[in-house]
């Protein structure tokens, strides 16, 4: 029996061996970019209170999108002062964007529609998109997280 301890490697066990090597590669190279898609992302990103730059040249009716955080949000001058939104449209996640001529959000993803205030005038989006808090100091626009 100890004979057969010593044999070297056959052709066919070598093959084997590369072929379990491979598979394993292969399922690792698979499988964890979708584990990683299903794991929870790192909360971060930015100060959760931002400056909004080039505030005090909008004009009412003027749409721009910042980042809080690791939000995307659209804030708005309006004749009474400034809103900010989530730019996040509450069906699937895509970006909206701010419409002036209709003073309204877009979602191109479905064609939902929000209101000047957020609330959902048309299409699939089962909530409104949330608002951020925005404070003037002086001519300085500043907006955070609710």
């Amino acid at each position: 029996m100890s004979g057969q301890m010593n044999k070297p490697p056959t052709r066919r066990s070598f093959l084997d061996l590369i072929l379990a090597v491979g598979s394993l590669l292969t399922t690792a190279a698979v499988s964890i970019p979708g584990l990683m898609y299903l794991w929870p992302a790192a909360k971060g990103g930015g100060p959760a209170k931002v400056e909004v730059e080039g505030a005090d040249q909008m004009t009412p009716g003027q749409g721009k999108t910042i980042q809080v955080g690791s939000q995307a949000v659209v804030v708005v001058r309006h004749r009474s002062g400034f809103k900010a939104y989530s730019a996040v449209c509450t069906h699937l996640g895509c970006l909206v964007t701010w419409d002036s001529p209709t003073k309204s959000f877009l979602c191109p993803c479905h064609a939902a529609v929000f209101d000047e205030n957020g609330k959902v005038v048309s299409g699939p989006p089962p909530a409104p998109l949330p608002e951020f808090v925005v404070k003037e100091i002086g001519d300085k626009v500043f907006v955070s997280a609710a």
